[in-house]
């Protein structure tokens, strides 16, 4: 199997994976792990892959060309694949990653992951580019490099092979039930209903205002802060549904 990280911070990951496990993984050739500069797909001295947030708001927000750009020309060698490559968005606001994901990509023979920072994203990543967007919990860190060394980890050790013990991966915390579902029940779009829950964070949208056909949100473009605030608050809503509906509901988790 292969894995891609596509990270702004490439020599993060000299240490976290050469150890253990992903290590002697590594050295056997059952996995292979590829690190990428993200500024190398950038087109501009300083080697821009941020901007600011289209309707105002802290922070800067990783741009679309890079990443787009990245993921196409790391795919562009291969003529025929077995199976489509998993690219990972990894996000505070992406579904959870559990034991029952790892094993869904260890079906895969090639994984990016898309490596997130600063405020977040451009959406239009999310949207159009990546396959899966995954959070590895309930809290928000720096960027998404130490979320893409765990699933690496995670990944790699329910390969067959990887383990000294085949059972050891089965019979281990969280390979017994997590094929178990917890659906949560309907929540109505009424706000009074979400006052007292945690959302996910809205989408993020920067610059080109129009890339490869998909736009910005206009409510984002004309400078009206309430119509901005009101559309920010049910983007948010919208995706924690669809993502984390347990943090409405207050019922189960999600799965990734």
């Amino acid at each position: 199997m292969q894995f891609d990280i596509v990270t702004i911070f490439p020599d993060f990951f000299a240490g976290p994976l050469d150890y253990g496990i992903v290590r002697r993984a590594r050295e056997s050739h059952l996995v292979d792990v590829r690190v990428h500069d993200l500024r190398t797909y950038s087109h501009d001295r300083h080697r821009t892959v941020d901007d600011r947030p289209f309707g105002g708001g802290e922070g800067m927000v990783l741009k679309p060309e890079p990443l787009f750009e990245a993921v196409e020309s790391l795919t562009a060698a291969e003529s025929a694949p077995k199976t489509r490559p998993a690219v990972i968005l990894l996000s505070a606001s992406g579904k959870l990653f559990r034991q029952h994901t790892g094993r869904r990509f260890t079906q895969l023979d090639r994984i990016i992951l898309l490596c997130g920072r600063y405020e977040g994203v451009d959406e239009r990543v999310a949207e159009h580019l990546a396959t899966d967007e995954l959070s590895i919990g309930d809290f928000v860190l720096s960027g998404g490099e130490l979320g893409a060394a765990l699933i690496v980890d995670a990944v790699t050790r329910l390969l067959p092979g990887a383990l000294g013990n085949e059972d050891s991966s089965v019979n281990e915390s969280f390979s017994a039930t997590d094929t178990i579902a917890i659906h949560a029940p309907q929540i109505t779009n009424h706000e009074s209903r979400i006052t007292n829950h945690v959302l996910l964070d809205f989408p993020h949208y920067t610059r080109p205002a129009e890339f490869r056909g998909w736009p910005v949100p206009e409510v984002l473009l004309g400078g009206n802060h309430e119509e901005i605030r009101r559309w920010r608050r049910e983007m948010a809503l919208e995706k924690t549904r669809r993502n984390r509906p347990d943090l409405l509901s207050g019922a189960g988790s999600n799965e990734g």
